[in-house]
This record gives C-alpha cells, sequence and structure tokens, in this order.
C-alpha cells in the first residue's frame, strides 16, 4: 500500500527548503519558519499540541512553537519536519495515513501557493483519490455554514449535492483544489463556481479552517 503520508511529508520538506525560512505562507501571520515550528510541535511535544484547536491553551502552545521557531538552524528544523519523530503515536503508519497525509498535504500548498508564481503540481491518482474520499466528509460540514444546497465535483472522481432539493451553487475542481478549498484556502484553490454571486461571495469567505 503506497505511504502517501511519507511522500507528502518529503514533498513538504522540499517546499520549506525551497521558499526560505522567511517566506509567507497561506497562514495568516506564519512565515515558512512558522509554519515549520507548527508541524514540529504538533509530533513532538503531546503536551502543547491541544492547542492547536482548543483555545484556553492556545497561549502555551504559541510559546512552545515560538522556542521552536527560535531555538533551531531552519535547516535543523526542516530536518525535524523531514524525519518526524519515531516515537510519535502519529508516525504508527495505519495512525500516520491517517493523521498526516492531508495535513502534510495541506502545508505543502500552504507553502508553495504563499508566494506568487506557484503553479498546481500532479498528484499520483491513488493520492487524489485519497483527497477526493476526505472531500467528501469535509465538504458537507463546511457548507452548512453556508445554508444553501451545494453541489461538489471532482471530474473523473464522482459528484454529490449537500443539502436538499436543487442546488443553488456547484463548486467544481480537482480533488486537491476542493480539498484546500473546503480547508479554508478559498482564495488560493483553483476551483469553479457556479450560482448567485452573493452565495458564491459568501462560500469563498467563509470560515472552513480546520
Amino acid at each position: 500500500m503506497p505511504r502517501y503520508a511519507r511522500t507528502e511529508r518529503s514533498a513538504l520538506a522540499d517546499a520549506l527548503l525551497a521558499a526560505g525560512p522567511d517566506a509567507p505562507t497561506l497562514c495568516d501571520g506564519w512565515t515558512a519558519r512558522d509554519l515549520a515550528a507548527h508541524v514540529v510541535l504538533r509530533e513532538r511535544r503531546p503536551d502543547a499540541a491541544p492547542g492547536i484547536v482548543l483555545k484556553p491553551l492556545a497561549g502555551w502552545t504559541a510559546r512552545v512553537q515560538r522556542g521552536y521557531r527560535d531555538g533551531h538552524p531552519y535547516e535543523e528544523l526542516v530536518d525535524l519536519v523531514r524525519h518526524g519523530a519515531w516515537w510519535s503515536p502519529l508516525n504508527l503508519p495505519a495512525v500516520d495515513e491517517v493523521a498526516n497525509t492531508i495535513e502534510f498535504f495541506v502545508h505543502t500548498e500552504d507553502v508553495r501557493r504563499g508566494r506568487p508564481g506557484w503553479r498546481p503540481r500532479p498528484l499520483d491518482a491513488g493520492l487524489a483519490e485519497r483527497l477526493w474520499q476526505r472531500v467528501r466528509g469535509l465538504a458537507p460540514r463546511a457548507v452548512r455554514r453556508v445554508g444553501a444546497t451545494t453541489r461538489v465535483e471532482a471530474p473523473g472522481h464522482g459528484a454529490f449535492t449537500v443539502g436538499d432539493g436543487a442546488p443553488a451553487l456547484t463548486v467544481s475542481g480537482d480533488p486537491g483544489e476542493l480539498l484546500l478549498f473546503f480547508f479554508g484556502r478559498q482564495r488560493a484553490a483553483r476551483v469553479d463556481l457556479k450560482g448567485p454571486e452573493k452565495l458564491i461571495g459568501i462560500i469563498r469567505n467563509a470560515p472552513f479552517g480546520v
């Protein structure tokens, strides 16, 4: 079975090195160095990782992240990203694929698309299918914030509708682009939107971040 988490980890490390420590990313206020520190913290500091999603703990998480960001040369920080922590539960093969494939794919694109001149990268067919399956689970939760029946289409992979009745909106694109869109990276995702301008404006600016 392909290990897409492993290949996306390498892609992320390569993107970080190519961008350089001070490059902007799609994560508001974060440079490539900040993003690398986030990834390292997530794997290596289980005491601080909960603050990534739990606001009451966010202060401690931010302090630990700054410690990684400022306490390591950039190349060393990227090396920690590339090789992970062998003892982390996140790196057990089964957990790795579930917990890290999407995380590393999205963050690779956060780095690549943070500067002008980027182009979508070709994806392995199996990875594209893996991303599409995640879109099928992610889009319904995101679209409920829009309040309009929405059809999601990935040519060659399938389509589904969220909501009742005739779709008022259609979002179509490749699986990777759709995943980024519904992960809160709407401004950098290359998707086609069809529907009333008001609804298109709402879905483009909805807080889909995960």
